[in-house]
């Protein structure tokens, strides 16, 4: 059974446990038993779910609804963020060229002829 919040006026809010079927209806007040109506006062939590699934599930959440912009983005991937980048530029390729024009690159594939 879930369990539910409700306000009452002059106690403040409680939670109760109580079925679905009857989520809706008022609940008495445990301390002055003043009927109370239910609440939303604090967001659902998976609490028997496994942590590293809860924040792929608010990741997820925080995604769907508003996608992060460029600058949201590059602060929290800056240069060198291991996740995604290793901070260097690949060194540039060696090439080597005939007096005829033709291209080599001598340290990818020397078996290869070049076009």
């Amino acid at each position: 059974m879930p369990v539910y919040e409700y306000l009452c006026n002059d106690c403040g809010p409680f939670t109760e446990l109580r079925p679905m079927v009857e989520c809706d209806l008022p609940q008495d007040c445990p301390q002055c038993e003043s009927e109370s109506p239910r609440v939303i006062l604090t967001a659902p939590a998976f609490l028997c779910m496994p942590l590293d699934r809860r924040k792929a599930h608010a990741t997820n959440e925080q995604s769907r609804h508003a996608p992060k912009t460029l600058d949201q983005y590059k602060a929290a991937h800056g240069p060198g963020c291991g996740c995604c980048s290793t901070g260097r530029k690949k060194p540039a390729r060696l090439m080597t060229k005939t007096r005829g024009g033709a291209k080599g690159f001598p340290t990818a594939r020397p078996w290869m002829i070049s076009h």
